[in-house]
């Protein structure tokens, strides 16, 4: 009855079996005179998502994951990832051949300065790191008196004989009846801030940038819809878009003309080169160029100038037209996720359904949308202790059956031209125990708190995760992930530059769409996590001083009251009921009359008179 097109289920080589490519490396590492080297998981655009040509961490060490590194000495070799990683990391890496390390705290830099000793020359690929990257190698190498080489050629591509090659997706153009500005007007922003920086030129390294900036789109890499590609802005004078020509149509191509000159990617060089012989500024983003491109400008005579990319910000602000598309794609989403939901609580309680069937029918009722592009990332549908690895990929191995008294945790979204969705719930089957719903409900308050909050313009999203997180430290838990990240406009689910988490630092502007999703998840036994994407708006406050602002929800989907317990407060409830009530109102012309039926009873309101007051 389903299938999945965008998701596959296949389990990646790991482990023992891997152990004979690391001593692969290591000789080839010893031909080059090389006693250490570091494997980033990255391309040299920093992506979230990288082609199957780039997948070097993956393909060495096994780690399949979204974020972490490895590196390689002649006595001992690590991999190091975050903490939605460690789980999923033990199960796929050869423990004998690996250690596992933290990637942030200590670092990965603090472990090489303990395990480098004099003299040693360690490796590492300028085109896979940034600026600020390759300093901190440095300083680890000088630290232990060795020497940062940076190589001319990546040596694991030496021993990697099957490499994929590089994408080839035909590009797109991306209808100003989605993207709301035209690529004039977004070049004159771009020169506009590019001047306030003191800058000639800016480096677009960030496809998604040039994607935004040329209206254009892709499918060189999974799930975002991206042509891989860079682009110079001088102050004055026309762009350069550096793009394969063999992903361009005629029609694209003349698209691309209006407003810039099309180069081949290999040509950058060259133009950088040229240009810094002038003695140019040309200003670097400090989270996507490569190291590469910073010695080549200084190489060349110039002056590179590093710093936030202004288009990340620009970008990051959706303007009416993008604004007024996340709504219907989000109104959209809504319909396919309560005929899933309905679907899940109808035949979940037999106990023959698993995860991958569930990821298989949510795919299957966005796919009878008719708009769907993609998924926004591998859907997460992890049930009993599943649920509690926070980036859990459902594989034919790992498949758990669906059973009463577990709880099933599903993280999803979708992309279509008009907006980029992304939703979690959280789903009983059967009866939830009170552990269960006590868990659930500090969650969900903590959400509710995020949703409700006002907030004076400049605000950051450092100074908002504490509300979603209150609640679970006062039973002594947390979520070990950040609150929220920034959503693209039909590009990356995962956008900079704002967020809401210890680390976010950028102030939210109105026109920024962000996650919401406190979690905690209880290892070997359940994970709950509750997420909407929430617009950044004005709040209109009679007698305010200054400009509030405050959030509006975008995601449509109901939230399992079988899990709340009784510790809302009068106003808690009245958003569950409100948001209800928008919900149902939103979705349920659009469902047949037994999905109507569920709607009706998932989204009933609770009676005040069953909670405690406040």
């Amino acid at each position: 009855m389903f299938e999945a097109h965008f998701q596959t289920f296949e389990e990646p080589e790991g482990g023992v079996a891997l152990t004979a490519r690391l001593a692969a490396l290591r000789e080839e590492l010893a031909r080059r005179k090389l006693t250490g080297f570091v494997v980033p998981r990255a391309d040299a655009q920093q992506n979230e998502y990288v082609a199957p040509s780039e997948e070097r961490l993956a393909w060495l060490t096994g780690f399949t994951g979204s974020a972490g590194m490895a590196i390689v000495l002649k006595p001992q070799a690590a991999v190091f990832v975050d903490g939605r990683y460690t789980l999923q990391a033990a199960k796929q890496i050869d423990g004998k051949a690996w250690s596992i390390e933290p990637l942030v705290d200590p670092s990965p830099e603090s472990w090489l300065a303990q395990h480098l000793v004099a003299g040693d020359r360690f490796g590492f690929d300028p085109w896979l790191h940034t600026a600020a990257a390759a300093e901190r190698l440095a300083a680890a190498c000088k630290k232990a008196g060795a020497e940062l080489i940076a190589v001319d050629s990546n040596p694991v591509d030496a021993v990697w004989h099957e490499r994929p090659a590089p994408p080839l997706a035909p590009v797109v153009i991306h209808d100003t009846k989605f993207a709301g500005a035209p690529e004039a007007e977004k070049l004159t922003q771009i020169r506009t801030e590019i001047g306030k920086l003191g800058a000639d030129a800016l480096v677009l390294s960030d496809s998604h940038a040039v994607a935004w900036t040329f209206n254009i789109r892709g499918a060189d890499v999974s799930h975002t819809p991206l042509p891989l590609s860079y682009a110079l802005v001088p102050k004055e004078g026309r762009p350069t878009v550096f793009i394969d020509h063999r992903k361009l149509s005629n029609s694209v191509r003349d698209h691309l003309e209006q407003s810039a000159d099309v180069a081949e990617p290999d040509t950058l060089t060259p133009h950088l080169v040229a240009l810094a012989e002038h003695g140019s500024i040309i200003a670097l983003d400090n989270a996507t160029a490569a190291d590469a491109l910073s010695r080549l400008i200084v190489g060349a005579g110039g002056k590179p100038v590093r710093g936030s990319d202004p288009v990340s910000l620009l970008k990051a602000v959706k303007n009416p037209v993008e604004i007024a598309g996340t709504r219907t794609a989000h109104q959209r989403d809504a319909v396919a996720l309560v005929r899933f939901l309905a679907w899940i609580d109808r035949e979940a309680p037999s106990g023959k359904l698993t995860e991958i069937d569930a990821v298989e029918a949510l795919e299957t009722f966005r796919r009878e949308t008719g708009a769907l592009k993609d998924v926004s990332f591998p859907t997460i549908a992890g049930t009993g202790p599943n649920g509690a690895i926070v980036h859990y990929r459902v594989t034919r191995k790992s498949n758990r059956r669906i059973v009463p008294g577990d709880l099933l945790l599903i993280d999803s979204g979708a992309q279509y031209e008009d907006g980029t969705t992304d939703v979690t719930r959280t789903i009983a089957i059967g009866e939830p125990t009170q552990e269960m719903r006590d868990r659930f409900t500090r969650v969900l308050r903590g959400h509710i708190a995020i949703a409700r909050a006002v907030f004076p313009d400049g605000t950051t999203g450092a100074q908002l995760d504490t509300l979603a997180r209150q609640f679970l430290w006062q039973a002594g838990i947390d979520f070990e992930h950040g609150t929220g990240h920034g959503v693209g406009s039909y590009l990356s689910v995962h956008e900079g530059p704002a967020r809401i988490s210890k680390l976010g630092t950028t102030p939210l502007k109105r026109g920024m769409i962000l996650s919401n999703e406190p979690g905690y998840y209880k290892t070997d036994a359940f994970g709950i996590r509750i997420e909407n994407l929430e617009l950044v708006v004005a709040a209109e406050i009679e007698g305010a001083e200054k400009p509030m602002n405050a959030f509006e929800t975008l995601t449509l989907a109901p939230i399992d009251r079988r899990l709340i317990d009784r510790r809302f407060s009068k106003k808690e409830v009245k958003w569950v009921n409100d948001y209800h009530a928008r919900v149902r109102h939103e979705v349920r012309p659009h469902v047949d009359e037994a999905t109507k039926v569920w709607l009706d009873a998932a989204t009933a309101p609770i009676p005040y008179e069953d909670h405690f007051p406040g």
